[in-house]
């Protein structure tokens, strides 16, 4: 089969590799579609904790092919999306139902060969059916399942205001869940105007061009906002996150920094505002609740879906999210 192979950071290839087989307690799935995640480039240059070599892909949709021993619960042709955290159920943190920090933890995409194939073996746990729902729709499981165990811990009032900085596919998630949570207002920061103009379409009440800085979200907002969710990733960005946030204010840091990057705060302004600041780590299996908001239509992605593209484009793939001028997701077409 086909596969995008990382060998090393930067050193990618499409390779001819064998198949894969649906082992005891797995399902083998034909991939659909794939969604190219901000991982995904990460781990492409080595700031993420791949293991190399690794087929990337974790956002992911498709049909079983094969059905291993042991397996009752599907049959060949289940449309399936698939989970791709992979905890142990014994460590301590499983015991604690904190499967993202199990001590064995293992990762379709990441440790374990991903998506971005024709085929990939999963543990028949981690595959939900979707019915009729759209492939393209059902890889955004993974994702939203991450945005709302993000969501959970930042604890939505209705009413408040909310500072969404990122208006990527991610930055757009997390506000169509703020908005459903009871948010009553959201301000979308962004240095991209396309990404801005479809957050207005979309769930924004207003839009901040941030390549000239934060003042015209600070003066949407004089006494800073009630939560602010940072979704770029981009280091100079949480710096500013402090300030944004009024007294008594929360914070949630969403993007995934640079393993080494270092962002520069002061402790006194955390303190002297009663902040209180947030990171989520993947999910802690929210993919049942992802999947029915994706059935409802609460939760809009069809509009997020910017480029689909052939396993050979991956590269060209993790250039456009570079430089996001006009990129919002990617899929990859595997088949």
């Amino acid at each position: 089969m086909r596969a995008v192979v990382i060998e090393n950071p930067g050193d990618v290839r499409v390779a001819d590799i064998t198949e894969p087989s649906a082992g005891e307690g797995e399902v083998l799935v034909r991939v659909h579609t794939c969604g190219v995640c901000g991982t995904d480039v990460h781990i492409y240059k080595g700031e993420y904790l791949g293991q190399y070599p690794v087929i990337p892909g974790h956002e992911f949709a498709g049909e079983v092919a094969e059905v291993g021993a042991g397996v009752e619960d599907f049959e060949r042709g289940d449309r399936v999306a698939v989970e791709p955290n992979i905890s142990c159920g014994k460590c301590r943190f499983c015991r604690l139902n904190e499967q993202n920090f199990c001590e064995n933890w293992q990762a379709i995409g990441v440790t374990l060969p991903g998506a971005m194939a024709e085929y990939v073996a999963v543990p028949a746990s981690a595959a939900f059916r979707i019915g009729e729902l759209r492939f393209e729709t059902a890889a955004f499981m993974e994702p939203l399942s991450c945005v709302l165990h993000g969501m959970e811990k930042l604890d939505l009032r209705y009413g408040e205001t909310v500072l969404g900085i990122g208006a990527g596919p991610v930055g757009m998630l997390l506000a169509q869940v703020a908005r459903d949570s009871g948010a009553a207002r959201i301000v979308m920061a962004d240095r991209v105007e396309s990404r801005l103009e479809l957050a207005r379409e979309l769930v924004a009440d207003n839009t901040v061009d941030t390549g000239g800085g934060f003042g015209p979200a600070t003066e949407l907002m004089p006494g800073g906002y009630d939560a602010v969710i940072e979704a770029t990733g981009a280091p100079a960005v949480v710096e500013q996150t402090i300030g944004l946030a009024r007294q008594g204010g929360r914070i949630l840091l969403f993007g995934v920094v640079p393993r080494e990057a270092v962002a520069r705060i002061k402790p006194f302004d955390i303190f002297r505002k009663g902040l209180h600041i947030y990171s989520s780590y993947t999910s802690v299996r929210n993919s049942v609740q992802a999947l029915e908001l994706l059935r409802s239509g609460r939760v809009e992605v069809s509009r997020l879906v910017s480029h689909r593209l052939p396993l050979e484009k991956f590269e060209q793939a993790v250039k456009l999210l570079d430089n996001p001028q006009g990129a919002m997701k990617i899929q990859m077409a595997t088949s």
